[in-house]
């Protein structure tokens, strides 16, 4: 049976709690995405934008593209310092939150801002060189990481069930990053490996217009085309104002 964890609300005080314990310097924070097209509430959210994380319902649409997309592809093979980013296939049940904030921490400029011996930079340090399945076993066997989950989903505004199993509860966390490599990449645990969406400017960050196009704006206009569920919740990962 595999270890099971307890779903995360995706909000700030919950993401900046657990990124925090991990080891991530409180330089940078998770602030709500209002909306993605107004240009007043976007204003509240310092730039450069470095990941979003996003939870959205998995339709029938949606999951009809996911497997399509991923049907012909053989299991993801990267490792080391040559990969553009650093993914992790998700072995834990119910931790695509969890993973989802990995994949934004480790992958985007925060990275530079992990502190040298916290619970993140020891899993990336051990992680990184690992091929697919072992460095999944990485987080798997870190306490600090299901520690650092369990103080974070207290803090949720809803009391989180007790987790029975591994069953999918209807919705998904996907992070979008700005690799080291300038590409926008798509990141989630329980695909075939990490997606590259494409090249963007040096000036363009997560929220840009063509990287919204390219990334959360692309699973939108699935769903919009076929009448599906628009309903999402989203963070952006940013300069703290404090």
């Amino acid at each position: 049976m595999p270890k099971l964890f307890a779903v995360l609300e995706n909000n700030p005080q919950v993401m900046n709690h657990f990124a925090y314990a991990l080891g991530l310097d409180k330089s940078l924070s998770f602030y709500d995405i209002y909306s993605l097209d107004d240009p007043d509430l976007l204003a509240f959210i310092p730039r450069p934008a470095l990941a979003l994380l996003v939870i959205i319902p998995l339709t029938p649409t949606w999951n009809e593209a996911r497997t399509a997309e991923d049907r012909d592809k053989p299991e993801y093979a990267g490792k080391g310092e040559e990969e553009p980013v650093i993914w992790f296939t998700q072995t834990i049940g119910n931790a695509c939150g969890s993973i989802g904030l990995t994949h934004a921490l480790l992958n985007s400029d925060a990275s530079k801002r992990i502190h040298p011996g916290s619970a993140l930079d020891r899993i990336r340090k051990e992680a990184l060189p690992k091929a697919m399945a072992e460095r999944a076993k990485v987080l798997e066997e870190s306490s600090a990481f299901e520690k650092a989950h369990a103080e974070a989903v207290k803090l949720g505004d809803t009391e989180a069930p007790t987790p029975a199993s591994d069953k999918h509860t209807g919705q998904h966390f996907v992070t979008f990053v700005k690799g080291k490599d300038g590409h926008l990449w798509e990141l989630e645990g329980s695909r075939k490996g990490p997606l590259d969406r494409g090249a963007l400017e040096k000036d363009e960050d997560v929220l840009s217009p063509a990287a919204l196009e390219k990334g959360l704006g692309r699973l939108m206009k699935i769903e919009a085309e076929k009448g599906g569920d628009l309903r999402f919740s989203a963070i952006a990962l940013a300069e703290s104002l404090d």
